[in-house]
């Protein structure tokens, strides 16, 4: 709970970023718009708090209201039909990189690795760089591991849904969107000469000039922020679902006040996030990397690469070694040998992978 009340309260933020350009898009100032202008138009956007908070705070109001009048109603059947079409977009978006002249050049940055990176941090001491640690911490970010987050989801499924092959879609499907999208982004980052690790600002700044360019921009632009708004949206309602249910279940508050108090505390720790691109902005080191966003990177630190893992490994170990085998192979509902298999897996494998590279994180290791 801890660690989704963290990862939400900056979230929120830069979901907020979602709704201005929502605004931004459908005005069509971005028509025809060069990198330099969209690069400007965003720099502008996170520098000024005012308009920062303004954004955070109508986001986490959609949020708490949602969660405070239940999640099943409404937000569901909507999932159903908005986050395909979110897909479909992302496809078009993929389509138009493929016109660029960079569109190799994109795919070549993507998927060829460059080992003497990893082997210049090895070589420096650290045990498996920090390659390896960003990419647990991203997926570990990415499927909402560690968290609660996946076991509110988890909560409104029939029980005679099958959680190993529920888990294998939600995986596959996972990484393919994330791949898609790195298509649709890197080539056009080429094209247009941006920087490729420029962070959280990348796809507000590479597809919007992308929109800008192509026919019917400004449409498929606001159609598209409006869904990534949705996503954000329906991913921030499972992030503070399991605060709103503990207080719920163990101090016996109405949904309305368990959600109206844990929003409030997300969206007041997100005040320092509104104000690390701007006023309280300053740099620190980890794992190697230059981190320069304030308290927007501590804790996007914090949770990615100390806490999600730690989450994960805790649950594993729970899941393996304290639940009873009969509990474990009920729930899974596969056959014995399978669940051998599954419980040496997630008793000694999973957990050693994870604890070499949180205590790289830590610099145990």
């Amino acid at each position: 709970m801890l660690t989704g009340f963290l990862i939400l309260s900056f979230y929120s933020v830069i979901a907020g970023w979602t709704l201005a350009y929502i605004v931004r898009t459908a005005s069509g100032s971005f028509v025809g718009a060069e990198a330099e202008y969209v690069t400007s138009t965003f720099n502008q956007l996170v520098s000024d708090p005012e308009r920062l908070l303004a954004w955070h705070t109508i986001f986490m109001m959609m949020v708490i209201i949602v969660v405070s009048r239940g999640v099943k109603s409404g937000l569901e059947k909507a999932v159903k039909y908005l986050m395909p079409a979110l897909f479909v977009l992302l496809l078009v978006m993929v389509a138009y990189a493929m016109t660029t002249e960079k569109f190799i050049e994109g795919l070549r940055y993507l998927f060829v690795p460059d080992f003497d990176l990893i082997d210049q941090k090895i070589a420096d001491g650290q045990f498996f760089g920090d390659v390896f640690l960003n990419a647990l911490g991203q997926a570990f970010f990415s499927l909402s591991l560690g968290m609660g987050a996946i076991m509110v989801y988890g909560s409104y499924l029939s029980s005679e849904s099958s959680i190993p092959r529920t888990s294998v879609i939600i995986a596959f499907c996972d990484t393919s969107v994330a791949l898609l999208a790195g298509i649709a982004i890197f080539p056009v980052v080429f094209t247009y000469g941006m920087e490729p690790s420029s962070g959280p600002g990348l796809i507000f700044v590479t597809l919007t000039v992308a929109f800008g360019q192509m026919p019917g921009g400004a449409f498929f632009g606001t159609l598209f922020f409006f869904l990534l708004m949705f996503a954000a949206w329906t991913s921030g309602i499972s992030i503070l679902e399991p605060a709103v249910a503990w207080l719920v279940e163990h101090k016996d508050m109405s949904r309305v006040k368990a959600g109206a108090l844990a929003g409030f505390g997300a969206w007041f720790l997100g005040i320092g996030t509104v104000l690390s691109f701007n006023h309280w902005a300053f740099s620190f080191s980890f794992a190697g990397q230059e981190k320069t966003s304030g308290l927007f990177d501590v804790f996007d630190t914090l949770t990615a690469n100390l806490l999600l893992p730690l989450g994960g490994l805790l649950i594993a170990i729970f899941a393996a070694w304290v639940m009873a085998d009969s509990s474990s192979a009920e729930e899974l509902g596969i056959s014995h040998k399978a669940f051998k298999s599954w419980q040496f897996a997630a008793r000694f494998i999973a957990p050693a992978g994870v604890l070499l590279i949180f205590l790289n994180a830590i610099g145990i290791v």
